[in-house]
């Protein structure tokens, strides 16, 4: 029996049920095309499958739609595979562990996937479905959005006849998503140099723990703590006053996600000691304060454990340490500017979302938003001229469009119009700081008229990740009626 059996409505639980026992992670998404792939194959739906793993499914018009024009339909394969610290399981081979709870659906101390596992299988629902008489439905199931959006630029889509999209990768209900961030990941290699260890330096560990994390462009304007940054500060000011030598950082999981924990390994003078731990604990105070983050964070807190003993093993000198924390130090993080134009709305910004050390380079992987082309490419080149000047290598890669606003869209009144006659009140239409594969398609399809819309869904991208239930069934109603009532 399954987890999510006797939900409404079935077919989509089912299919997210289905889902949800491949794994498919950013970067692992072989298993799940594969799979779709197999499901068209079985319902006699021409399917292409191109190099990179995109699907691109049809259904051809039931009786008396000929005549009217396809509707695509579009979401995304992969998901932000995150797993609580203290759960162990490999989320490349093992499927998630479903829950439901006060109407609610999650995985076991892992990220639900519901980006856009939901948005799957509403398609394959929609697909599948026997007993509903719709247009020529065309389906798009991309790989690798959330690292990038690889697939949707390696896409061919010139067998579409359709040029009016309904996307299936939003976060909350009644809000029309009509324009969106473009962005890019920047990332930096500070190098490093190998020493070894002095006589008289002690290992100290250092980690940030109990941040919230979370999206990095819906909740980058919630205030919420950086791991990475964080730990790289209390670094930097204890490199600034102190003989301080890295042996080990790490932190984050995706450059998209605000990263929750980080930890470093460092050596300090054993004399040192009293000094280093009041200077810490004092900063703890002052970070919290500054930051408001006992209401952001309430959980925050900086680990602080001395291992016994003096340490002879390799490390990186003084020099090249303070070198690359002050780098990071100059680095922004957060929300850089504000729409002028839309109240409330993010205009830029950038996270820090990956962190590591290794190969004598300390690694920083940043997703860069903008709604705003000028300012995304500004924000990019002052992100290659800091680190340039202190001998690090900069790469500027994943780059992606926005999706502009369209004024004049027939599917955007069309939906309002049916939302309305539903539910008796006008949806929320909104532009939204996060990235959408909407502006690369609108590349590639001419004229192309857009919506994004979704259930509800809570903490994406991390191990707290929950989806309504009542919310994926009304959506579903909704989704229904506009692909199968006449085009006014």
């Amino acid at each position: 029996m399954g987890a999510l059996d006797g939900l409404q409505p079935e077919s989509v639980f089912h299919f997210f049920e289905e889902i949800s026992q491949i794994p498919h992670g950013s970067g692992n998404v072989g298993q799940i095309s594969d799979y779709l792939k197999d499901f068209a194959e079985k319902r006699g739906l021409f399917c292409i499958q191109d190099s990179v793993g995109n699907i691109v499914m049809v259904k051809e018009p039931a009786a008396g739609y000929e005549d009217v024009p396809p509707y695509i339909l579009q979401a995304h394969m992969d998901m932000v595979a995150v797993a609580a610290p203290e759960y162990q399981i490999d989320m490349r081979k093992e499927p998630l562990r479903l829950k439901r709870e006060d109407g609610m659906i999650y995985a076991e101390g892992t990220s639900l996937g519901g980006d856009d596992g939901v948005g799957m299988a509403y398609c394959l629902a929609l697909l599948d479905a026997k007993d509903l008489s719709m247009p020529r439905l065309e389906v798009i199931l991309t790989v690798d959005e959330e690292t990038g959006m690889e697939g949707a630029k390696a896409l061919d889509l010139s067998m579409l006849r359709g040029n009016r999209m309904i996307n299936l990768d939003q976060e909350e209900e009644g809000i029309f998503i009509t324009s969106c961030a473009g962005g890019a990941r920047v990332e930096v290699e500070i190098p490093l140099i190998a020493e070894k260890a002095e006589p008289g330096m002690t290992k100290l560990t250092l980690k940030v723990c109990g941040l919230l994390g979370g999206h990095s462009g819906i909740e980058i304007d919630k205030g919420r703590g950086n791991a990475n940054w964080l730990l790289s500060m209390f670094l930097g000011g204890l490199s600034l006053r102190y003989d301080v030598r890295l042996l080990r950082m790490k932190g984050g999981l995706a450059d998209n996600a605000i990263p929750k924990e980080a930890e470093a390994d460092i050596l300090i003078r054993e004399t040192d000691k009293e000094g280093v731990m009041a200077y810490l604990e004092e900063e703890e105070k002052k970070m919290a304060d500054s930051l408001n983050l006992k209401e952001t964070d309430p959980g925050f807190t900086l680990e602080k454990l001395f291992h016994n003993g003096t340490v002879l093993e390799n490390c990186y000198t003084r020099e090249s340490t303070a070198n690359a924390l002050a780098c990071i130090a100059q680095l922004p993080n957060g929300v850089i500017d504000m729409s002028k134009d839309v109240e409330g709305l993010v205009e830029t910004s950038l996270n820090l979302g990956v962190l590591s050390l290794h190969d004598e380079k300390l690694c920083l992987q940043y997703a860069v938003r903008s709604s705003v082309d000028q300012s995304k490419e500004n924000l990019c080149r002052h992100m290659q001229e800091i680190p340039e000047r202190r001998g690090a290598s900069v790469t500027v890669k994943n780059a992606y469009p926005g999706w502009a606003y369209r004024k004049d869209s027939p599917l955007r009144e069309k939906m309002v119009q049916v939302f309305e006659r539903m539910y008796g009140k006008k949806p929320v239409l909104e532009a939204i700081h996060a990235g959408l594969e909407c502006g690369i398609l609108a590349g590639k399809i001419a004229d192309l008229d857009c919506v994004s819309i979704g259930p509800d869904l809570e903490n994406v991208h991390t191990a707290q990740e929950r989806m309504s239930i009542a919310s994926v069934e009304r959506v579903w109603a909704f989704l229904v009626e506009v692909l199968t009532i006449g085009d006014k």
